[in-house]
């Protein structure tokens, strides 16, 4: 580490015994809920803090409203790239310095890609704080973004491209499912990129993406943990209250165009086991007109897969032992029109049509017969269960609140989670089976394997979800 570094560290130090008051007006919250304080820099960055005094640490989150959703084809992975060059270093700080000093700090600091936002964070000691933000500030507009760095980053891209998706046949079969699911939907895309565009991404891709997203005015700040909200205020204010924004146009609505009936593909690669998975177009809370239809949706996968006593575990792995797993998965926060998802692995000599078939079953059933009340008041204690643990962990609140904000929802509907699920009837579960697990929104994508050779590799079998910094 340079001695630049060492005596910035032992400054920093010093100043966030107390947090630095500067300037003769206060900044004041311009919303607030039980849990969450809101304030808006002059330069468009928002602030949102959840004080929480249980422990004398912090959580400091900077989200940006850039995503893979956002690419366009020939540049698609730019994001999770930039993601990877943010801790490549500024004039300030050099590559690595970031991590190094965050580490030295007694903090950890990582970050995640996801379709709608990119996120950076720190977990640390609430006397650091301002140490992160003045990291975080200094790396939103001012990195160097080298080109030997990017050639070298653009290789453990690729590497992580090869070791999460393309020797992980499950995984490659998922990417094409999505691929062929959505026609015209961003979400068609990988969040990591396709193998042929990385191949040609080039620094001057990455920095135009930098310079159009990464601004004030398209970023949240959330920090959760034993802070007081207006001295987080006056500490954003300090040091991102300066820095410039970036003109960013409205993008254009991106609703996904009509299906005609249902689609299917088959992935042939080599691996060790069948795969299955199947897909129903869905909306989400951005788009459905219903708004109980969502929490509705949320019930009924949680019917179909909500631990060993749900109906597909108990039905398919158990009872009739044609599954060695089977899961069904829907979310409803997103920009844009999702998939109500059920995938199966089939026990070994059971052909990949007969799980299809089961799996068809189990939806029909619903359409057909009224979820019980045991059924309901099961799913129902689980969701209460997982809010309350979930709400004990301020990393969390933090990353709930960001989120929710960054796809364009008011963060407080989280408050309206619980009430809205244990709100939902079987009757609704019945109604949004009949209407969105339907064939003319359905595809279907099986993984058909292929011999084994000695020599290949083969490994895991759960699709990646989001991308991180290593």
């Amino acid at each position: 580490m340079k001695m630049k570094s060492i005596i910035s560290m032992v400054v920093i130090s010093t100043l966030v015994l107390g947090f630095v008051l500067f300037g003769s007006k206060e900044p004041v919250p311009e919303k607030t809920d039980d849990a969450v304080q809101s304030y808006k820099l002059s330069n468009g960055m928002k602030v949102l803090v959840i004080e929480n005094h249980r422990a004398p640490v912090v959580v400091s989150q900077v989200w940006y409203k850039v995503g893979s959703s956002y690419e366009h084809d020939g540049i698609t992975g730019i994001s999770h790239v930039l993601e990877h060059m943010m801790f490549k270093g500024t004039e300030e700080h050099p590559a690595g310095e970031f991590s190094e000093i965050i580490a030295a700090n007694g903090g950890e600091e990582n970050a995640f890609t996801g379709q709608d936002y990119t996120a950076y964070f720190q977990k640390i000691a609430n006397d650091r704080l301002e140490l992160c933000l003045e990291l975080e500030a200094d790396r939103m507009r001012n990195l160097t973004l080298d080109e030997k760095e990017f050639l070298k980053e653009i290789e453990v891209v690729k590497e992580e491209r090869r070791l999460r998706t393309e020797d992980k046949p499950t995984a490659l079969t998922y990417e094409r499912f999505n691929a062929v699911a959505y026609t015209n939907s961003p979400y068609r895309r990988p969040i990591i990129g396709w193998m042929e565009d990385l191949d040609t991404l080039a620094i001057d891709d990455v920095r135009q993406w930098y310079k159009t997203w990464y601004a004030p005015n398209n970023a949240t700040l959330v920090v959760a943990g034993d802070v007081i909200a207006k001295d987080v205020f006056r500490l954003a204010k300090q040091y991102f209250g300066q820095l410039p924004v970036s003109e960013i146009k409205a993008l254009k609505p991106r609703r996904e165009a009509k299906q005609y009936g249902t689609q299917r593909l088959t992935v042939e690669v080599p691996a060790k086991i069948p795969y299955i998975v199947m897909g129903y177009k869905a909306p989400v809370l951005t788009t459905v007109e219903e708004k109980w239809e969502v929490y509705a949706l949320e019930v009924l996968a949680g019917v179909l897969d909500g631990g060993s006593s749900a109906r597909l575990s108990n039905n398919l792995v158990r009872g009739q032992q044609i599954a060695n797993s089977a899961s069904a998965s829907y979310g409803m926060s997103a920009k844009h029109e999702t998939l109500f998802v059920l995938s199966a692995i089939p026990n070994d000599a059971v052909a990949i049509d007969v799980l299809e078939f089961a799996l068809r079953e189990e939806v029909d059933r619903i359409k057909t017969q009224l979820p019980d009340d045991k059924e309901l008041d099961r799913v129902k204690a689980q969701v209460v269960a997982a809010q309350v643990y979930q709400q004990d962990s301020i990393f969390y609140q933090a990353m709930e609140v960001g989120m929710l904000d960054t796809i364009g929802l008011p963060w407080q509907i989280k408050d309206e989670y619980v009430q809205n699920i244990m709100a939902v009837t079987a009757e609704q579960v019945q109604q949004v089976a009949n209407k969105y697990l339907t064939d003319e929104q359905l595809t279907v994508a099986v993984l058909d394997p292929l011999p084994i050779e000695n020599n290949t590799k083969i490994t895991g079998v759960v699709p990646p979800e989001g991308a991180h910094h290593d």
